[in-house]
């Protein structure tokens, strides 16, 4: 029996190619097959021109490949190739369903690596000039979603944070802005929303949380909402 591919599950981070890590580009020049997200750009998959490609994107609110059919397809190509590349969006380890790969790959005795990528949070701050801590502002940061499995509760609680950061916000921003209000958080509280972070296509909008709490206009692509003070326009900060 031929000895099973090592499998590398590779951040992508927040969408410019230029942004992935240098261990994280030279395994992708290396690979002999690439699994990745549906958020993973052309000019990303160009730099693994050598590999075969195979396209198991996960989006919200379309028909995407099942978790269970990426785990087996991740078993089945390091059966048959050497070395294996899992590219995800962001950061393997921040929502991105790595452990249930790890645990497949590790219930089949498949040897797994995990090289980190830039989550969209921190690409985020960056691209706005925004950081989200500011001494004597804000000094913590909690990253949550909304979005849960099909047979799991909603999780209506927030956390407990100085600076929110919330993933795939778009639909669900308006109801976590209406429970900060209800929890007595200030209607002028600084928000800025990024969708497409990183991409030639990106969008940056800032509001206040009551603007918020009336909804956001459809995206067209990923979007992440930041509130808190720490938000706060610099006086002489570029718009």
């Amino acid at each position: 029996m031929a000895a099973l591919g090592k499998v590398y599950l590779i951040g992508a981070g927040p969408g410019a190619d230029d942004l992935i890590t240098v261990r994280g580009a030279r395994l992708l020049a290396q690979a002999d097959v690439v699994l990745y997200d549906a958020l993973v750009t052309p000019e990303m998959l160009a730099l693994c021109a050598q590999a075969r490609l195979i396209s198991v994107g996960k989006r919200s609110g379309q028909r995407s490949t099942a978790q269970t059919l990426i785990n087996q397809q991740l078993v089945e190509c390091a059966q048959q190739y050497q070395l294996v590349v899992r590219l995800k969006g962001g950061d393997p380890m921040l929502f991105g369903r790595a452990d249930e790969e790890l645990r497949a790959l590790e219930a089949e005795g498949i040897e797994v690596e995990v090289v980190p990528g830039i989550t969209t949070a921190l690409a985020a701050a960056a691209v706005t000039k925004q950081p989200l801590t500011r001494r004597g502002v804000a000094r913590s940061v909690a990253f949550f979603t909304s979005s849960t499995a099909p047979d799991e509760p909603d999780h209506p609680a927030l956390p407990e944070t100085d600076t929110l950061v919330q993933y795939m916000g778009g639909r669900e921003a308006a109801a976590t802005a209406a429970r900060l209000l209800a929890e007595g958080r200030r209607p002028d509280l600084p928000v800025v929303v990024v969708e497409n972070c990183s991409r030639a296509d990106q969008r940056i909008l800032r509001l206040t949380l009551d603007g918020l709490a009336n909804g956001l206009d459809a995206a067209q692509g990923p979007v992440l909402v930041m509130i808190g003070e720490a938000l706060q326009q610099r006086s002489h900060q570029a718009s």
